[in-house]
């Protein structure tokens, strides 16, 4: 039976791990899920540059400022295994690209300067048009790299496409939810539930952003973390020294 002292306190948290299916709730203390910044606004405490340029990654008035240049990522300097990501993006130049990767390994992966991980895809809008592919790239994919397996929810080859086109062009923010419990991943792009997979070989790792070749700005990164489930070390990713 639960305490009555807790009723009120517990009933969100309660709820939402029902709704998921989340394994273990009945032995949580029922404590209150707080989110907490990843991005302070200030500096770059927290994160750790994994194979870019020194001025790769800047803040400048509040925002986390990405030039995109040279190819590569930032990581967390923990990570992660069930939580909810909160980022708000905007890519300031026609044709951008750049991402958020979840479970990364938080390391370059062999001589690709990018990571094996479940990337959440952030492309500016003339992306498609300039290499001439589907405007399914665009908005807010979902899609393992470098090897890794997940089953996508609405399938493109290996990828999830967006089943709704939400997302806004260059100079314009927007927001990203991503929910990531037990290798499940959802994705709402601004304000709307609309992308997932699921059984991703991995469930803990490194939360990397992207540098690909556009400037790219990022705010408001925050984490509401999760109680743990049941992973295996083979479900984790490495740990980086």
């Amino acid at each position: 039976m639960i305490p009555e002292r807790f009723l009120l306190k517990g009933t969100f948290q309660l709820a939402f791990l029902l709704l998921l299916g989340y394994p273990g709730w009945a032995q949580s203390e029922f404590e209150p899920l707080v989110f907490r910044n990843l991005f302070n606004g200030k500096d770059l405490k927290g994160w750790v540059n994994v194979n870019t340029a020194e001025d790769t990654w800047q803040v400048k008035k509040g925002t986390l400022v990405s030039t995109g240049k040279p190819i590569g990522v930032m990581r967390t300097d923990r990570q992660y295994e069930n939580f909810i990501l909160e980022i708000e993006w905007k890519h300031m130049e026609a044709g951008g690209n750049s991402g958020v990767f979840v479970w990364s390994e938080g390391t370059q992966f062999g001589d690709n300067p990018l990571t094996k991980a479940i990337e959440v895809q952030m492309l500016e809008l003339e992306w498609a048009i300039q290499h001439n592919e589907t405007d399914a790239y665009v908005h807010g994919e979902l899609f393992p790299t470098m090897g890794m397996t997940a089953i996508p929810d609405n399938p493109r080859g290996t990828r999830s496409k967006s089943l709704e086109k939400r997302c806004r062009g260059k100079g314009e923010w927007n927001k990203y939810v991503v929910v990531c419990v037990d290798g499940t991943v959802k994705l709402s792009v601004n304000g709307k539930f609309v992308n997932g997979l699921r059984g991703s070989e991995r469930k803990k790792g490194y939360i990397c952003l992207e540098a690909e070749g556009a400037e790219i700005h990022f705010r408001n990164i925050r984490i509401l973390e999760l109680p743990p489930g049941i992973t295996s070390a083979e479900q984790t990713a490495p740990l980086v020294d």
